[in-house]
C-alpha cells in the first residue's frame, strides 16, 4: 500500500477548524505534502491590528476582526477558483461564529460594531462555496497552552486560560450545528501522525472516508 493517494481529486476543499494552538497549520502542511493540495494559511502575520488587539481587546476588537473577515473573504474567493484540491487553515465561519461572537459576549466589541460586523459577514457567506470537508481539531486546554508556549508567538503568550475555554465552548457548539458540508472531529491530544505510522494510516483513512474516496493500493 502506498503512503497515500497522489491526489484527492479536482476542486476538493478541505477546511481545518479549531482553537488556538490545536495544530491546524501543522495538519495543513502535512496534507499539502501528502496529497499535493494547495495550502491557504491563517493570515496572522499580516494582521496589522493583532499585537494591539492582544494588548487592548476592547479598543481593537472590531478593527482586528474586520481585517480577518475581509482577508478571509479574499482567500475564500481565491480558493474557490482553484481547479485542484485545496486546504485552508481556519475559515471565515470561525472568525464570525467563534471569535467575533466571543468578543461580543465578553463586551470587548460593542453591540453597534457587532451588528455591523454580522451584517457584512452574513452578506458574504451566501456567496461562498462551502468546503467539501470541515475537519474540527480538538484538544484539552492544557494541551493548547503547552503548544502555544512551545511555538512562542509573543502576542499569544499572555492569552488567559479562561479565554481559550470560552473559545472551546463556542467551537463545540458551532461544530455541533454546522451542516454546510461533511464534517470530521479529530482529537489531537495524543495524535502523533507526523512520526507514528499507525496514527498516520488512521488519519488517512478517516479523511478519505469522509471525502468518499477509496485508498489506492
Amino acid at each position: 500500500m502506498t503512503d497515500a493517494p497522489r491526489t484527492l481529486g479536482p476542486q476538493r476543499f478541505i477546511a481545518i477548524a479549531g482553537n488556538i494552538g490545536v495544530g491546524k497549520s501543522t495538519l495543513v502542511e502535512f496534507l499539502h505534502r501528502t496529497y499535493g493540495v494547495r495550502p491557504y494559511y491563517e493570515p496572522n502575520d499580516t494582521n496589522p491590528y493583532l499585537k494591539d488587539f492582544y494588548g487592548d481587546m476592547k479598543r481593537w476588537a472590531f478593527h482586528s476582526q474586520l481585517y480577518f473577515l475581509s482577508t478571509k473573504f479574499k482567500i475564500h474567493q481565491s480558493l474557490s477558483t482553484e481547479a485542484d484540491a485545496v486546504v485552508q487553515d481556519r475559515t471565515i465561519y470561525e472568525d464570525a461564529e467563534i471569535f467575533a461572537e466571543n468578543l461580543y459576549r465578553q463586551r470587548k466589541m460593542s453591540a453597534r460594531d457587532y451588528r455591523t460586523y454580522r451584517a457584512l459577514y452574513e452578506a458574504i457567506i451566501v456567496e461562498l462555496r462551502p468546503p467539501s470537508l470541515m475537519i474540527y481539531l480538538r484538544a484539552e486546554l492544557k494541551t493548547l497552552q503547552k503548544r502555544i508556549e512551545k511555538r512562542g508567538r509573543p502576542e499569544e503568550q499572555a492569552i488567559p486560560r479562561s479565554y481559550l475555554a470560552r473559545l472551546q465552548e463556542l467551537y463545540d457548539a458551532w461544530f455541533e450545528q454546522y451542516d454546510l458540508s461533511e464534517k470530521l472531529v479529530i482529537d489531537t491530544d495524543a495524535l502523533h501522525y507526523l512520526d507514528d505510522w499507525v496514527d498516520r494510516i488512521d488519519l488517512y483513512a478517516r479523511i478519505e472516508r469522509s471525502l468518499g474516496l477509496r485508498r489506492q493500493t
